[in-house]
C-alpha cells in the first residue's frame, strides 16, 4: 500500500456514516468460526457439505460494538459465519457440496475442485436463488480456501463481499489435525481492488473474522510444540511476524497449489514470514520462554487502532493518555499468546559481568507535532557511541553472541515510548511490547517521558536483527525511532567496512515518502569495494507500510551474483545458501544476510523498487 494513501487514511475523519453500513430491515447476526470444527457430514469417504451464501450483520469488534452489513457463507440451518464453515478432510475423500446462493446478484464461487492441481475451471457462476451440485475428489494434503465474490462491480460501494470465505483443508492419511488455522481477512468501507481503498475508508484487518484486541488470545505451555496454518484470504501483504521465537515454515500455497517442505527441500527458520494476498503458509514453532508475546503483521499499518465504525473520529495517540498501549493504542492483525509456566529465571549474571548500554530516545530541532523528528544516541559508560549528531540512521548496535548486555532505553522524548528487539530471543519482560510483554503480574509498561526501563539479555547467536518502539510504532518509527541490532562471535573483530548494513526505513516527512531511505538518507554515499575481497551486506527492512520492496544489485541493467547466508538472523541451511541471481523482495521486520565478491572492477548499483518496478531507493557501489 503506498505510504502516501497509508497516512491519508490514518488521518481521515471521514467515513460512511451508519446509515451507509447499515438497512433498516432485520438481519441474521453472523457468528465468529475459531475454525475448530469442521462443517458438514464425513461418511464413507465422502463429505457432503451445504453451503449457502447469505447477507447478515457483523461485529469484528466487540459484540457489542457497531457491526456491518456483510455477505457471508453458513451451513444450511446454522448461523452465518466468518469465517465460513471450515472444510476439512483426509487425502481420498469425495467432496459433495450443494451450494445455493440466496442473495440477488449471481455469485462467482472458486476453490470447490480438486486441490493440488492447475486449473483453468475453478470458477463457477451461481445465478440468485440458484442451487449447485458439486462432486470432487479433495486432492493433496494442504492448506487452500475457498471464496466468493458478486457480479457487482467492485468499484462502488463497501466491499460487502470482502468476508465471503472458508478454510479448505486436506490432512494426510491417518494423520490427525494438531493444529490452528487463521484467515486473514480485510474489509473496507470502499473498493479493495489490489488492496488499496479510498482515502474516506473505514478499514478492518482480521484474523478469524476478529480484529485486535478482540482477536482470539491463544494459550500453550512450555514445550508444547505448535501448528498454525495462515491463510490470507485480504488483498493486501501481510509480514506475519512472532516475538520471541523462530518458527519453521513447513509449506507455502497460493490456494491451490501448496508446496509442502520436506527433506529433500527443508523447511527454513524465521520470525517474519511474508504472505502476498491469497496466499497460505504453514507454520511449526516451540515456546521455549513463559510469558505474553505476540503474532501480528508487520506492516504498521495494519495495526493501527480501529477507527470506530460509527464514523467517530480518533484522537491522535500522542495526545492519548492510557494505562494499556498494547490493548488501547494497536489494532487490526495482532494475536495474543500466552505460553504458561514459571519464568525461566535465567543464569544468575554478576553486573560486573554484564555490557552496560545506554540508548536515549530524544527530539530533534525542526521537527513538527505532525512530523515529528525523533533520534536515538548510544551510550557505553561515559562515551557515546553515535557517530551522527542529527541521530540518523539510528545507530547500529554490535553486541557479542554469548555476553549478557543489559541496554537501558532512556526516554527524553514528550510522549510514552518503547522498545522492541525485534529477532532477539529473550525473556517476555524484556521483549518491549508496552503494557504487554511480561508474566502474569510482571508486565513492563511503557516508558514515560524522563523515564527509562533496562533490558536484560544475552543473546545465543550470530545474525542481523532490529530495533524499534512498540508504542505508537507508525508515528514514533517514522520519526527517526529505528535502528540495527548485529550480534557477533566476536565484537573486537567486526569489520564495518567488509560488514555492511543496508537498513531501509520510511522517510519523515510525508513530502518524502515516494521513496526509501537507505541508512536514513535519500542519497547515501556510494559504498567502495575491492575486486576479489569478500563482503557480507545485511539488508534491513524496517519500513512502516512497504510490504513488497525488491532490492537488486545491478551492473548495468543486469543483475549481478550473491550467496544467500542469512533471514531473520538465522543461518540458511546449505541447500537455501547458494549462489543466485542478486535479487531479493523484502518484507517490513525482515532481515537478509548476502555475501557479496564483486569480481570486476566498475560502478554497481543497488536499487529498491516497489512490486511494480516503482523507483525507491538507490545506492551507487564503486568496485575497483
Amino acid at each position: 500500500m503506498h505510504a502516501a494513501l497509508a497516512l491519508a487514511l490514518v488521518t481521515s475523519l471521514l467515513a460512511f456514516p451508519p446509515t451507509r453500513m447499515r438497512t433498516t430491515r432485520a438481519v441474521e447476526r453472523i457468528v465468529i468460526n475459531d475454525n475448530r470444527t469442521a462443517g458438514g457430514t464425513l461418511r464413507d469417504g465422502v463429505l457432503t457439505i451445504r453451503l449457502q451464501a447469505r447477507e447478515g450483520e457483523w461485529h469484528p469488534d466487540g459484540d457489542h460494538d457497531p457491526g456491518l452489513i456483510v455477505r457471508a457463507f453458513a451451513e444450511q440451518g446454522k448461523s452465518l459465519s466468518i469465517p465460513g464453515p471450515l472444510i476439512r478432510v483426509p487425502e481420498g475423500t469425495e467432496i459433495h457440496a450443494l451450494v445455493t446462493n440466496t442473495l440477488p446478484q449471481a455469485l462467482v464461487l472458486r476453490g470447490f475442485s480438486t486441490r493440488g492441481v492447475v486449473t483453468n475451471a475453478d470458477s463457477i457462476l451461481i445465478a440468485s436463488g440458484e442451487t449447485r451440485d458439486l462432486r470432487f475428489n479433495a486432492g493433496a494434503p494442504g492448506t487452500y480456501y475457498y471464496r466468493g465474490s458478486t457480479s457487482r462491480p467492485s468499484s462502488t460501494g463497501p466491499s460487502v463481499d470482502a468476508e465471503l470465505h472458508g478454510a479448505f483443508i486436506v490432512d494426510p492419511a491417518g494423520s490427525l489435525a494438531n493444529d490452528r488455522v487463521f484467515i486473514i481477512g480485510l474489509w473496507g468501507s470502499g473498493p479493495l481492488p489490489g488492496g488499496i481503498v479510498a482515502a474516506n475508508s473505514l478499514l478492518r484487518f482480521t484474523i478469524n473474522g476478529k480484529s485486535w484486541p478482540h482477536s482470539e488470545h491463544l494459550s500453550y505451555a512450555l514445550g508444547d510444540t505448535v501448528h498454525f496454518r495462515v491463510i490470507n484470504a485480504s488483498t493486501a501483504v501481510h509480514p506475519m511476524h512472532l516475538h520471541g521465537f523462530y518458527f519453521d515454515v513447513d509449506s507455502r500455497g497460493d490456494g491451490s497449489v501448496d508446496s509442502v517442505y520436506s527433506s529433500a527441500t527443508p523447511p527454513y527458520r524465521v520470525v517474519t514470514e511474508r504472505s502476498i494476498a491469497g496466499s497460505t503458509f504453514a507454520m511449526t514453532w516451540v515456546p521455549e520462554r513463559a510469558g505474553n508475546w505476540l503474532f501480528h503483521c508487520h506492516d504498521n499499518f495494519h495495526v493501527l487502532r480501529n477507527a470506530p465504525l460509527d464514523g467517530s473520529p480518533l484522537p491522535a495517540e500522542h495526545h492519548v493518555h492510557t494505562s494499556d498501549h498494547a490493548r488501547d493504542m494497536m489494532g487490526g492483525l495482532v494475536m495474543g499468546i500466552e505460553v504458561r509456566g514459571r519464568e525461566h529465571p535465567g543464569a544468575h549474571v554478576a553486573e560486573s559481568a554484564r555490557r552496560k548500554l545506554h540508548l536515549v530516545a530524544q527530539s530533534i530541532s525542526g521537527g513538527t507535532d505532525s512530523e515529528p523528528s525523533y533520534g536515538f544516541a548510544l551510550h557505553e559508560g561515559t562515551q557515546s557511541v553515535t557517530p551522527n549528531t542529527q541521530l540518523l540512521p539510528g545507530p547500529t548496535i554490535v553486541l557479542e553472541r554469548g555476553q549478557p548486555v543489559g541496554i537501558t532505553v532512556v526516554n527524553h522524548l514528550a510522549e510514552a515510548t518503547s522498545v522492541h528487539w525485534h529477532g532477539i530471543e529473550l525473556e517476555s519482560y524484556f521483549d518491549g511490547v508496552a503494557d504487554f510483554s511480561g508474566n502474569g503480574a510482571h508486565v513492563a509498561h511503557a516508558i514515560a517521558p524522563n523515564d527509562s526501563f533496562e533490558a536484560r539479555f544475552t543473546p545465543p547467536r550470530s545474525g542481523t536483527f532490529m530495533y524499534h518502539p512498540h508504542a505508537d510504532e507508525m508515528r514514533q518509527q517514522r520519526a527517526g525511532l529505528t535502528g540495527v541490532l548485529l550480534v557477533v562471535d566476536d565484537a573486537a573483530a567486526f569489520d564495518p567496512t567488509h560488514d555492511i548494513v543496508l537498513m531501509l526505513t520510511v522517510p519523515r516527512l510525508g513530502a518524502n515518502r515516494g521513496s526509501v531511505y537507505i541508512n536514513g538518507s535519500l542519497t547515501p554515499p556510494p559504498l567502495e569495494l575491492r575486486v576479489g575481497e569478500r563482503y557480507r551486506l545485511r539488508l534491513v527492512d524496517v519500513h512502516t507500510s512497504r510490504p513488497s520492496m525488491i532490492a537488486r544489485v545491478l551492473r548495468d541493467s543486469s543483475l549481478v551474483t550473491w550467496r544467500a547466508m542469512a533471514k531473520d538472523g538465522m543461518d540458511l541451511p546449505p541447500s537455501r545458501a547458494t549462489v543466485r541471481p542478486s535479487i531479493q523482495q523484502m518484507g517490513n521486520g525482515e532481515t537478509y544476510d548476502f555475501e557479496f565478491a564483486p569480481t570486476t572492477p566498475g560502478d554497481l548499483r543497488l536499487t529498491v523498487t516497489s512490486a511494480v518496478n516503482q523507483p525507491l531507493a538507490a545506492l551507487t557501489i564503486r568496485v575497483k
